[in-house]
């Protein structure tokens, strides 16, 4: 493991829950066998535990007479008073079965029970605080989770973007090596002037390519689609129809229906499907052979 992990590791809280016994037994297993790895662990196990029972002692709350006397009954301890009219109490005793044991107040049993109260009380707050901080934690190593996965995706879609715009200038540049291919420019009309785009046309095979690399198209509604057009003895010809200019899950040149002769290409914003004549008013992109 690389330091950076170990550090990672240590300062994930998995240690201060398995101090406090809040690992389910295969989670306590597996800190354990980091610890017989990896000394830095059985040193911070070392110090955690110390650190808490430090905590546990100078945290000591000594309890009320009130307290003191219900926690005695609760655990079967009981005073015995003295002969006479006197208030004075007695050694406590410890009775069970046929056997009275008497009990020394001044002995250390029963403030080791005090203390052992206080250092639960003490640990069940060093556990809320170990599990407070623990939850921001995994809040915060999820926010940098999430964050990460979104540059992921970013980088993903700018390297898809580089890689279909790569593969449509290659296209092009051998394209325009043939003298075959004549290359058609659109410009924007009056319903988006600064719309462009490139239209390719085989003066061979008559097959027609559509550029996505170089079009530069107002994104279409989900409603809506547009539409390539080729003039022909002035009257439009529907060529088929395509998305907008972000598609990129596509080929960067998409071929579109051949055409014998053409005067002149466009494109207009047509309802989904297409449109048996184009609306004119919606005339986006024009341009002559």
């Amino acid at each position: 493991m690389s330091v950076e992990n170990l550090k990672a590791y240590i300062e994930s809280g998995v240690l201060e829950l398995y101090v406090l016994g809040d690992l389910s037994p295969e989670e306590a297993l597996s800190v354990e066998e980091m610890a017989a790895k990896h000394p830095e662990i059985r040193d911070e196990l070392a110090a955690i535990e110390e650190a808490m029972e430090q905590y546990a002692y100078q945290n000591a709350i000594e309890p009320s007479a009130d307290v003191e006397s219900k926690l005695f009954e609760k655990l079967g301890l009981t005073d015995i008073e003295t002969e006479g009219n006197q208030a004075t109490q007695s050694t406590p005793i410890y009775v069970e079965e046929t056997r009275i044991v008497p009990l020394d107040s001044s002995s250390g049993s029963i403030k080791v029970l005090r203390y052992a109260l206080v250092a639960c009380v003490a640990l069940l707050i060093v556990s809320t605080a170990a599990l407070f901080i623990t939850y921001n934690k995994l809040n915060d190593a999820h926010d940098q989770i999430a964050s990460l996965n979104l540059d992921k995706q970013k980088f993903a879609g700018v390297v898809s973007k580089m890689e279909f715009e790569n593969q449509g200038l290659e296209n092009i540049a051998a394209m325009a090596d043939s003298k075959e291919w004549a290359t058609i420019r659109l410009e924007g009309q009056a319903y988006s002037p600064s719309s462009k785009m490139k239209v390719y046309w085989n003066k061979k095979d008559k097959s027609v390519l559509i550029n996505y690399v170089a079009m530069d198209l107002p994104k279409a509604d989900p409603k809506h689609e547009y539409q390539l057009w080729a003039l022909v003895d002035g009257k439009p010809v529907s060529l088929g129809v395509f998305g907008s200019s972000d598609s990129t899950g596509r080929e960067a040149l998409v071929k579109m229906q051949a055409i014998e002769k053409a005067q002149a290409f466009a494109v207009t914003l047509e309802p989904m499907g297409g449109s048996v004549n184009p609306t004119m008013d919606k005339l986006t992109v024009m341009g002559g052979v």
